[in-house]
C-alpha cells in the first residue's frame, strides 16, 4: 500500500500498472495534475502476510488540489498474483 501510495505521490504510472490486478486495472491512469498528494495513514491491515493469498488495507490518504485540503478513505484488498502483491478492488466500508 506505502508503495502504491508513494507512485501515485511521484506519477510512477509503470509501478501503478504492474501493482494493479489487470482484472480491475483501468485502462487510463493519467493523475490528475492539479492533486498533490501529501500524506498517508494506515487505520488497519487484515491478513497480507508472506502466508495469505489475499489481504485488505484501510487507509486514509491525504491530498491538496484547487479545492484545499482532502482525503480518500478506502478498505481496499489485495492478492498475490505471480508472487507478488497487486491491488484489486476497494472494499465496502463495514
Amino acid at each position: 500500500m506505502r508503495s502504491r501510495y508513494s507512485a501515485f505521490a511521484v506519477g510512477d504510472h509503470a509501478y501503478l500498472r504492474r501493482s494493479w490486478h489487470p482484472d480491475t486495472c483501468p485502462p487510463d491512469l493519467e493523475p490528475d495534475a492539479g492533486t498533490t498528494w501529501t500524506g498517508l495513514e494506515i487505520l488497519a491491515t487484515f491478513e497480507g502476510t508472506p502466508f495469505h493469498r489475499e489481504g485488505t488495507v484501510e487507509f486514509v490518504a491525504h491530498y491538496r488540489d484547487a479545492s484545499g485540503p482532502g482525503q480518500m478513505h478506502e478498505r481496499s484488498r489485495f492478492v498475490r498474483r505471480d508472487g507478488a502483491w497487486v491491488y484489486l478492488e476497494p472494499l465496502p466500508h463495514g
